[in-house]
């Protein structure tokens, strides 16, 4: 058992004792942090620990080694929490652990799970009505919107810049400068959809929710107490956040496009279409190597721009919704107690 777990169970022992009986003061565990503080100023943990999350509606989902679970505010103030076991598509098939395809499997992964804890969520916010059970959205719904966002990524990430670039491609007269401009053309469309969304009034909780799942991971990932009061003095920002790994993927994007040229028009969109896992891919062994060598001073250089960019996805949340995410991490470590990330793959924060 880690610090955080011996210090959450020892609080426990002490909340549960009689009321004549004095409970031992525990002294707060000895953080461990890393050297040079986040963007914000705010510290974040030395080590990685193989956990990821995402935040849902009014909640946060969180995914270790064995389990997941999420943890939701309910409109009557209580906190739901669902736990399910996880039993790793690479612990199943071995080809899928072999690198760059451990990467295409993670995701795959984590989007079926994210979906689920979507759902979940959405089903958690409904609200009785004349004592009946709320009709929970049901499945060919969240299959249509699942679908919908698939399209609507791929085609306004990678269809709509190759399509666009396309139409200047005789002026470019060069592949090197017609992958560059599309390159520039899919980041832009990336950032300017992230600071458009980020402006949504009903999405700032959802954001709030996303601070949350960070501070608490990086607080576990430290050692520290499990509690909101030590949560929130964690950063916000995380190098593991599915908001740096997509910024990879769309630079990444650029380098892997560049070999194929200038073919016909619909070749240029089958390719871009087919080539999303092999990018996604090499992204994750990206990340994956960012995190273990964040140490360096090039290499926190390099990640800079994604740590930016969180400052859009996520927002200071409070400390009710602290408890939310740490509610959703003690069903995950009430399973198991994740080990280092040496030996484990890593999670994207998302």
């Amino acid at each position: 058992m880690d610090a955080s777990s011996a210090s959450s169970a020892a609080q426990r022992a002490a909340s549960a004792a009689s009321p004549g009986v004095s409970a031992p003061v525990v002294a707060d565990p000895q953080p461990s942090l890393a050297p040079t503080p986040m963007p914000d100023g705010l510290p974040v943990a030395s080590r990685d620990a193989p956990v990821g999350g995402q935040a849902v509606l009014e909640g946060v989902m969180m995914r270790g080694v064995s389990t997941w679970a999420v943890a939701v505010r309910t409109p009557h103030g209580s906190i739901d929490v669902t736990s399910e076991p996880l039993v790793s598509w690479a612990k199943r098939h071995r080809v899928l652990r072999w690198p760059v395809i451990r990467g295409v499997a993670a995701l795959g992964e984590s989007l079926k799970i994210g979906f689920r804890a979507l759902a979940i969520s959405a089903n958690a916010q409904l609200i009785e009505e004349e004592g009946d059970e709320p009709e929970e959205i049901g499945g060919l719904t969240w299959g249509l919107t699942i679908a919908f966002s698939m399209v609507l990524a791929v085609g306004l990430f990678f269809v709509v810049p190759v399509g666009a670039t396309s139409l200047i491609k005789d002026q470019l007269g060069s592949a090197l400068l017609f992958w560059l401009v599309e390159g520039i053309l899919r980041t832009a469309i990336f950032i300017g959809y992230l600071a458009l969304i980020s402006k949504l009034p009903d999405l700032r909780r959802v954001f709030e929710y996303h601070g949350a799942e960070h501070k608490t991971i990086s607080c576990y990932e430290a050692g520290d107490r499990l509690v909101p009061e030590r949560a929130e003095t964690y950063s916000r920002l995380h190098p593991r956040c599915g908001t740096s790994f997509l910024l990879v993927v769309m630079v990444l994007a650029i380098f892997v496009f560049a070999p194929i040229g200038l073919p016909a028009w619909y070749w240029l969109v089958l390719s871009r279409i087919l080539g999303i896992p092999l990018i996604a891919g090499l992204s994750y062994e990206v990340i994956k190597w960012a995190g273990k060598h964040r140490r360096k001073r090039w290499v926190r250089a390099v990640m800079w721009p994604g740590l930016m960019l969180q400052n859009l996805t996520t927002r200071a949340p409070d400390r009710e919704q602290l408890a939310v995410a740490i509610a959703s991490l003690e069903a995950v470590l009430a399973v198991e107690t994740p080990g280092s990330a040496e030996d484990e793959k890593i999670e994207i924060v998302a």
